[in-house]
């Protein structure tokens, strides 16, 4: 097996996550963040060139295959558009951007520059998740009828506190993007594209602490015919509660739940039944909190299969670019209906 020389841009808490599966695949050669203290803590610990511009990073390593985005929101764009030109691919954590014309750019640049361009969506790898893609792909559920996505989280005053960006429009971009995107992504990949939406977004609980929406209540309509509800908050009493989504087709009806999408509540379906599914990873830990479900081992996977034998990219960019613009279409519905 090739090995592979990474670099990591951003070394908060889920840089942490990658440099575990990276060096499982090759070295980990530079780690940038411009927070000192977290850049050595990282570098240091993986024996990687420490830096704390990524202009510098760039122009110094010149041998690098892939870096690996774990910056805040805001920077995603424009730090993976400098590595494409650079001539290096690209793995960027969720969401790829906080506008569609960042995303877009990022898309077109992974194009022009001839280099890919990874989106990290690893929910997509949960297995009753991957259960139901099958089943929806072979056609066994028929035409979707509906979908109900149920966000219910925590995230309380000490999780913004702590941080110098989350929280804010500028570098976080709103709960959707930091906390469900990767539900948003789910509900594009099970059902389809979103034609139109209506919500209505409030912050009842954290005046005062972060910029933008603790909760929502979102109508959508598919351009397949499908509509749908999500129904998020980050308000739920002390611990997470629910990450869910229920669909309702012509030939079944399927709820996959728990906290993280990660268990099959309910199916029924015609002539078919769910069964054997793999246990799944546990949660990303992060202190006080957890996040979505800890499946960057898979993501790595794909990375290097597609590396290697020329594999199908888990998420791609132009995916990765259609959950930013339903999240943008919600936003910006919202903001001319208040």
């Amino acid at each position: 097996m090739n090995k592979y020389k990474f670099a990591i841009i951003g070394c908060g808490k889920v840089s942490h996550r990658h440099a575990e599966y990276i060096k499982k695949y090759g070295s980990l050669v530079a780690v940038c963040d411009i927070d000192k203290d977290k850049a050595n803590s990282l570098g240091s610990e993986y024996q990687a060139n420490i830096y704390y511009d990524f202009d510098d990073l760039l122009y110094a390593e010149k041998e690098l295959d892939l870096v690996s985005i774990c910056s805040p929101n805001g920077f995603h764009a424009e730090q993976s558009i400098k590595a494409l030109r650079a001539g290096i691919h690209v793995l960027c954590e969720k969401p790829m951007a906080i506008s569609v014309a960042d995303a877009g750019q990022m898309v077109s640049e992974s194009l022009r520059a001839n280099k890919l361009l990874f989106i990290v969506k690893q929910n997509r790898f949960n297995p009753p998740l991957v259960a139901l893609k099958k089943i929806i792909d072979e056609g066994r559920l028929g035409k979707i009828y509906s979908a109900q996505l149920n966000c219910f989280w925590n995230r309380n005053e000490d999780y913004y506190k702590n941080s110098d960006w989350k929280g804010t429009l500028k570098l976080d971009g709103g709960t959707l993007y930091t906390q469900f995107s990767h539900f948003i992504d789910l509900l594009y990949w099970l059902v389809g594209d979103v034609k139109s939406v209506k919500a209505t977004l409030k912050n009842t609980g954290h005046q005062g602490i972060i910029e933008f929406e603790d909760t929502g209540a979102v109508s959508l309509e598919f351009y397949n015919g499908a509509i749908g509800t999500l129904n998020y908050t980050v308000n739920s009493f002390n611990k997470n509660m629910e990450g869910s989504i229920t669909l309702f087709a012509e030939n079944g009806t399927v709820k996959i739940g728990g906290q993280y999408l990660n268990e099959l509540e309910y199916q029924n379906i015609k002539d078919y039944k769910i069964s054997d599914l793999p246990p799944g990873n546990p949660p990303n830990e992060y202190g006080e909190y957890r996040g979505s479900m800890s499946n960057h081992d898979k993501v790595y996977e794909n990375v290097i299969d597609v590396l290697e034998n020329k594999g199908v990219i888990a998420t791609n960019a132009f995916e990765g670019m259609k959950t930013v613009e339903i999240i943008e279409k919600i936003y910006t519905e919202a903001k001319r209906s208040s």
